[in-house]
């Protein structure tokens, strides 16, 4: 099981979890290719809007992949990205800021969002675990690396 974290607007993130699907890098279909069914995915927004620029710098859904189809979806005559289905769980959006000092995989803690530049990345379980800690109320069964 490997962790990911896709970076998007935070409007693109609620109409992902509304329908069930994400999209990464503008919707390539190699980021995707990269993921396995029950993979976990942290979707981080740096703006609230794809056309804006108000902040949000915030994680904004959490996820699981559903099944192992990777297909495109039309969404305009020019645009036709590519999708995976994803089984979204319920959680809070949680801002980075207080995280900042605590996650491995922002290694300089001063330039922080140097890695959300790239996207799409994999992250570590114990990063994934403290992630999923703060944002999802679950006392049902827990991802194998909140477990540990």
């Amino acid at each position: 099981m490997k962790y990911w974290i896709v970076v998007a607007s935070k409007d693109h993130i609620v109409r992902g979890v509304a329908d069930g699907f994400m999209q990464a890098n503008h919707g390539k279909q190699m980021p995707l290719k990269r993921m396995a069914v029950n993979d976990w995915v942290v979707f981080y927004s740096p703006k609230q809007s794809y056309a804006g620029t108000e902040p949000c710098q915030a994680f904004t859904a959490i996820g699981q992949v559903a099944d192992g189809q990777i297909y495109q979806y039309k969404m305009a005559d020019d645009f036709i990205p590519f999708r995976r289905n994803i089984k979204y769980s319920n959680c809070k959006e949680t801002p980075i800021a207080p995280m900042i000092d605590k996650l491995d995989f922002i290694k300089n803690k001063t330039s922080w969002a140097y890695p959300f530049r790239f996207g799409f990345f994999e992250i570590g379980a114990d990063d994934f675990k403290l992630i999923y800690e703060v944002m999802v109320d679950d006392t049902h069964q827990k991802p194998e690396a909140v477990n540990t």
